[in-house]
């Protein structure tokens, strides 16, 4: 497979990475075919990938693997990766799962946007095919319900799906918190950068769900994790009543810029 070899000094991809399955390697390959530099980080697998992907880093100059002893959270190895990011130069970070559901050929396409529109976060909009689950289909309708209402209705225009191009510095600014580690992180995140006054700009994008038979690998608990989002919407409309007024206000605001 051909690798882009150009390196980026402000844009990167970083794929955070949990017990991914072999998907992982694919994934990364596809990434780097189209970006140059790729960093994986590794939160505490214990499947083997750590091993597969530091073998692979080895022999290629435009990935970087870091391995965090602990799973700590989808949230938490992004956050390490954007602090390492930040320390290295670059300005904004596109993330995306390491289980191939996002597609790497989009890449090229959101960095372009997020260059031309710097001061956005650049979000993909998901296209579904039959692949996907209905249940979680329908059930990001109501998280995305709550994101619009927690934002006066910003732009967001889906606050689950993971493939984005974020701006490092207002990230790391409103993750100095204890929330936004796991699964909460992507809906948390778009929602306080909206507060920060960071705009949404949609991207439509692909999106294909692996059976088990295909290397396809979940650890979305449906228990366990939309507690986790009802925990966090309680808490982010907290956040929004407080803010009421100065959300509308910007709503006002931008609307007579338009």
């Amino acid at each position: 497979m051909t690798v882009c070899n150009t390196p980026s000094t402000s844009h990167l991809v970083l794929i955070p990475s949990y017990n991914p399955g072999p998907k992982v390697y694919e994934t990364v390959r596809a990434a780097r075919a189209q970006w140059n530099p790729v960093w994986v980080i590794v939160d505490g697998s214990d499947d083997g990938s750590a091993e597969g992907l530091l073998a692979m880093a080895a022999e290629d100059d435009g990935l970087r693997v870091e391995v965090l002893p602990d799973n700590q959270g989808k949230g938490a190895a992004v956050l390490h990766g954007l602090q390492l990011a930040e320390a290295a130069g670059f300005t904004h970070a596109l993330t995306m799962d390491s289980d191939g559901q996002h597609p790497a050929d989009q890449i090229p396409v959101f960095m372009t946007r997020s260059a031309a529109e710097p001061d956005s976060m650049v979000l993909g909009m998901p296209q579904f095919d039959a692949s996907a689950p209905r249940l979680r289909v329908w059930g990001r309708k109501v998280s995305n319900g709550w994101a619009n209402l927690e934002t006066l209705w910003m732009g967001i225009g889906d606050s689950l799906f993971g493939f984005r191009v974020y701006p490092i510095v207002p990230l790391i600014a409103v993750m100095q918190q204890r929330w936004m580690r796991r699964f909460d992180f992507d809906p948390e995140a778009a929602v306080r950068l909206c507060w920060r006054g960071v705009r949404p700009v949609n991207l439509p994008c692909p999106v294909r769900y692996f059976q088990p038979d295909e290397g396809g690998v979940s650890h979305f608990n449906y228990l366990r994790d939309n507690l986790l989002l009802s925990g966090m919407h309680s808490r982010l409309f907290t956040g929004f009543v407080l803010r009421l007024p100065w959300l509308a206000w910007r709503r006002l605001t931008m609307r007579k810029v338009r």
